[in-house]
Formats: structure tokens, sequence, C-alpha cells
């Protein structure tokens, strides 16, 4: 018996070569996406660690949708322009990598959304777990009248701080008038204005009256490193990155003025990230105190002023 032979009209069924036009829901896309992710050379260090949570960030956020209880839109269709954006995202990860956060113009903080673009690095310090925890035990029960975020950036820490310590009044500070229009609209997005403001300052230079707590989380890549890092970090501001052959040069100037600028019962927190080991044996005669991060992260130390009186 012959076999019978069908032919479908080929515009009924037609082949296309764009993604776009094979992959309908978000959960396609996460599947494609992840698989892209997985079998490129991107360098993940802006938030993420692995293929899977990089996808999930893109694809949710270029969309609008919320990072967290989102299993309810995973079968939800997306429109052809949605997944060409998503795609064209993609593109620009792998074979430019431009990270996430630049190519969404927004990052995540202690749980809290920033406005992020290249005039400042993308928020990923560990700092944001001793916010949340409100830089306990250090803090004690002592009041918070006065916070500086010194080398904000973005302005994350001290917003972030802002919501923890509710009737503090915030300044933050930088040198890059283009960190503090971003720091600006961070702090008018979070609606803060009222006890939140952007100065412009050389570290502490610029810097009046006296902090309960201190925290900065300034440049402090050597130069060996910033040699060596991987193309990702090229999209953030060098300003915000190289302190010098040790990577120390803002961290010096900082504890040399820091005391002036601590009321009595101050506290100093600043990230000096890899350059740490350099800086405890460059001053032994500090009593630094490094803090261990339940999730993540290391180069913290915390100070207080009366540990700060003979530097």
């Amino acid at each position: 018996m012959q076999a019978l032979i069908f032919y479908v009209p080929k515009e009924l069924y037609p082949v296309s070569s764009e993604p776009a036009d094979e992959l309908f829901t978000i959960r396609d896309l996460l599947r494609y996406v992840t698989s892209r992710f997985a079998g490129s050379d991107i360098y993940y260090g802006h938030g993420t660690d692995n293929a899977w949570d990089e996808a999930v960030h893109l694809v949710l956020r270029s969309v609008n949708l919320p990072l967290e209880n989102n299993t309810v839109f995973l079968d939800a269709r997306l429109t052809r322009e949605e997944r060409a954006l998503i795609l064209e995202r993609v593109k620009q990860r792998i074979e430019e990598r431009v990270p996430v956060a630049y190519l969404l113009g927004e990052a995540w903080f202690m749980g809290l959304p920033f406005q992020v673009d290249h005039r400042v690095l993308v928020p990923r310090s560990p700092i944001a777990e001793l916010i949340q925890q409100g830089f306990q035990p250090w803090m004690a029960d002592r009041p918070v009248h006065r916070i500086l975020d010194l080398c904000t950036g973005s302005g994350c820490i001290g917003i972030a701080a802002a919501t923890v310590f509710e009737d503090a009044e915030v300044d933050l500070a930088d040198i890059s008038e283009g960190a503090l229009d971003v720091a600006r609209a961070n702090i008018a997005m979070h609606g803060l204005g009222h006890r939140v403001r952007a100065v412009q300052s050389d570290v502490l230079d610029q810097v009046e009256g006296r902090y309960d707590l201190i925290v900065s989380n300034p440049p402090y890549v050597d130069a060996e490193d910033l040699a060596d890092m991987p193309d990702e970090y090229q999209y953030e501001p060098e300003l915000g990155l190289a302190a010098g052959e040790d990577g120390l040069d803002i961290a010096y100037r900082i504890l040399a003025k820091a005391r002036d600028h601590l009321t009595e019962n101050g506290l100093l927190v600043v990230e000096v990230g890899n350059s740490w080991v350099a800086l405890q044996q460059a001053r032994p005669d500090i009593p630094f105190t490094w803090i261990e991060f339940e999730h993540g992260g290391d180069g913290v130390f915390v100070l207080t002023r009366e540990d700060l009186e003979n530097i």
C-alpha cells in the first residue's frame, strides 16, 4: 500500500530564524536566556552569581514584573515588542558585556529599587546587611540623629539607612556631580527629600558638622586589580573604583578626618574590599573590627570615635 503524503502550505506554518517569533511566554524566555547566558563568558558580579538569577532579573524587570512571587506570570504571553526588547538586551549583555543593571536602568539594594546609570557604580555592598540590623551591636541604644553616606554614588546606602533610622537626617556626599544627580533622583523616588539631601564634597573636605554614623563604600580597587577586572566593570565610572596603587588612597583620607566629624559616641563604617589586608598591615596601630557577614562579603571595618583618637 502506497503511503499517503500530505503537503502543508508553507504559509500556514512559517519557519522563522528569529527567536522573537518562536518564544512566546515568560517561561520560554527564561529558559532561552538562561541557556544563552550559561553558554557565554559573561561575568556575574553586579547582583547575581549565576545564569538563572541573571536571566530572571533581566526578563522580569524588562517587562516591569516583580522579582518575587511571580510564578503566576510564567505562562503569560509577551507581545512581540516585549520579546524583541528582551532579546536585544540579551545580545547587549553577551556581546557587549553590559551589566543588567545598566540595561534596565535600575538595581536593588536591601530590597529597595534604585535608579542607576553609567555615572554610578551598581549597588552591591555587603553593608546592606549591617543596615538591616541597625548597625547592631555597635550602635546599641544610642540615638541616631545624623548619618553621612560618604562617596555615596547612587545614594543607596544612605537612603536605605534612612528607611531604618526613620528620625535621622541623612547627607549623601560625593565628589561627582553626575553621581549626585542620580542620588537626587533616588531621594525623590523614595519620597525622602524632607530629611535626605545630596551634597558635593571631595571626601570629607566640604562636609560640615558631626554625625552619629558615617558609612562609606569609597573607591578601593588597587591598580593591579583594576587592570585585571572583567569587561563588565569598564561600564562603571573609574572614579568610583580606582584608589591608587594599594587601593587605599581614599580610605586613608577618611581615617585622617573622620574623628572631626563624629559625635562623641559616633561610629565609622567603611568598606575597603580586597584591600583590607593591605590596610591591616599598613596600620596595625588602628583597632579595626572586621565584620563577618552572614550572607557573604568582607573587607568592612567598624571604628568608634575613641578608636580614631590617636590616628
